[in-house]
């Protein structure tokens, strides 16, 4: 019952007029007058900002804001893979050899999400891994690996929030939002999916690189409004790091897993 009201309700105000209101106003200059009380709300730290608040004309200029650079050091390990995102790790895990992954105990598919059988067959018995960025944190995006781009599409229209409820009583948060999928050949000749799933009102995703070799590390968009990037990788491509846990919080650098 209760997830069948919460659907409902993001149905009736899901839709185009409001994400265009939205984003509307978060990109007008009135915006500016509240990204004090944004920060104040989000309890966003400002200290790794390269320049002050008071000089961001909009509300979105703020939300997505660069970083100094040395705040966000990459991890440099030849094998390494690193977080794209500051972001926490909602779920991990393994895909199993029926190409199905869970995220809050739903089972997703890699069907439904790749948009393509003959994908999904490639990453059955794989590893998956979700991060979660809440609306406070810096939302640009960054390679996760050195690789060459395979192939590069979208999916999906409209979009459920991505937050623990969204993930909980959404229909179909992961796989049926608007998504930016990015597959990728890793150094060890193994690939992986690099996915950007957009966020309820504000589907935006935006690509600052648009070349076909990835550079780990450098940036390659942004999101406006909170997100989540998923991240697949095929079987016996790599093994994530001990230190990865449900809940923990990654900065973009940060090793995440190894490639085998």
């Amino acid at each position: 019952m209760r997830e069948k009201l919460y659907q409902s309700l993001i149905e009736l105000t899901n839709g185009k007029w409001s994400s265009t209101a939205i984003k509307g106003f978060a990109q007008s200059k009135v915006s500016k007058k509240i990204i004090p009380r944004y920060i104040k709300y989000f309890n966003i730290t400002t200290e790794d900002i390269p320049k002050e608040v008071e000089d961001f004309s909009t509300l979105h200029e703020f939300f997505v804001r660069h970083v100094n650079e040395h705040t966000r050091p990459v991890d440099c390990a030849e094998k390494g893979i690193i977080s794209p995102v500051d972001a926490t790790v909602e779920t991990f895990g393994q895909i199993t050899d029926d190409g199905v992954f869970f995220v809050k105990g739903k089972p997703y598919t890699l069907q439904n999400m790749l948009g393509s059988d003959q994908l999904a067959k490639q990453y059955v018995n794989g590893n998956y891994i979700i991060l979660y960025l809440s609306p406070a944190e810096y939302h640009r995006i960054h390679a996760p690996v050195d690789g060459k781009v395979v192939k590069q599409y979208a999916l999906g229209k409209k979009s459920y929030p991505v937050n623990k409820l969204g993930l909980q009583y959404g229909k179909n948060t992961i796989s049926g939002n608007y998504r930016l999928l990015t597959e990728l050949q890793m150094p060890n000749g193994k690939n992986c999916f690099h996915v950007k799933v957009g966020a309820m009102f504000v589907n935006s995703i935006e690509l600052t690189n648009t070349s076909t070799d990835w550079k780990k590390g450098e940036e390659v968009g942004y999101f406006s409004f909170g997100s989540t990037v998923v991240m697949l990788f095929t079987e016996d491509s790599m093994e994530f790091t001990p230190t990865i846990q449900e809940g923990n919080f990654l900065r973009m650098g940060e090793l995440v897993a190894n490639m085998l």
